[in-house]
């Protein structure tokens, strides 16, 4: 094994255990990992794909095995989000020209998005508590309602992922925070990881067959993140919100930043 797949491998590792840990950072990481190892973006994008895919599984094992996965969210966010990644990947093969400047105007908005949104999480009580006082103490988001717009969710998460790979993990974890506030950090991390795998699994299926993806490359990504994600996943359960909510973040405040500049 040569110093660059050694290089993917510990790669793999790390971003494995973030994402366990925190459920984001798969794409908004693994996905400029891959560019600096040189491998053109359409692989870069479809390779991370099927890499979150196959990582999050193994993240959804152990998520669902500690209880911190709610199935019900998964099924609204899934319902909204596959069907939309195929409808966006069957316009993507129907397009001559390239996508790349669409694609750096939503990575710049999704780069705000997430500085905005590390903000609310650190702040999380604060802001629950003020809108508790607001509402009269009846500050609560159930019903039909919140299915529709859990739906509507997932449908811009899978137009967002099929474009750029980025926006399962940390676009996710914005929505589940804004929908579900009540949510705690350990289930809104699981939940996001179980939404996560068929959204890209589908998705990095689709960048397949339309040859953008590197088998050699992904093979070596996995045997670094399979057991990442365990160890993450497991610290995510035994972790405190009052530690595991700042980590958080800090992960969408860098991610941010990294996207928006």
């Amino acid at each position: 094994m040569d110093f660059g797949n050694v290089g993917l491998v510990i790669a793999g590792l790390v971003v494995g255990f973030i994402v366990g840990m925190t459920g984001v950072g798969g794409g908004s990481l693994m996905t400029p990992i891959l560019l600096w190892f040189g491998i053109n973006p359409a692989t870069a994008v479809g390779t991370d794909l099927l890499y979150a895919a196959i990582t999050k599984s193994g993240g959804v094992l152990v998520h669902a095995k500690n209880r911190n996965i709610d199935w019900a969210i998964t099924g609204w966010l899934t319902l909204g989000s596959v069907p939309a990644v195929g409808l966006t990947l069957w316009f993507l093969s129907s397009l001559h020209s390239s996508p790349d400047a669409m694609n750096a105007v939503i990575k710049q908005a999704l780069g705000f998005v997430l500085f905005a949104t590390a903000l609310a999480i650190l702040f999380k009580k604060r802001l629950l508590q003020f809108a508790h006082d607001r509402a009269g103490g009846h500050y609560n988001p159930t019903g039909s309602r919140l299915n529709v717009l859990t739906v509507v969710t997932g449908l811009v998460l899978g137009v967002m992922v099929a474009l750029t790979s980025i926006g399962a993990g940390a676009l996710g974890t914005v929505a589940l925070f804004i929908l579900y506030p009540f949510l705690v950090t350990k289930r809104l991390v699981g939940t996001e990881i179980a939404h996560a795998v068929p959204l890209t699994l589908v998705a990095g299926l689709g960048h397949a067959s339309m040859g953008n993806m590197d088998w050699h490359i992904l093979g070596y990504l996995l045997i670094g993140s399979l057991p990442g994600i365990y160890l993450g996943s497991h610290l995510s359960g035994r972790i405190s919100d009052e530690v595991l909510r700042p980590c958080l973040a800090v992960m969408l405040a860098m991610i941010g930043f990294k996207l928006a500049f």
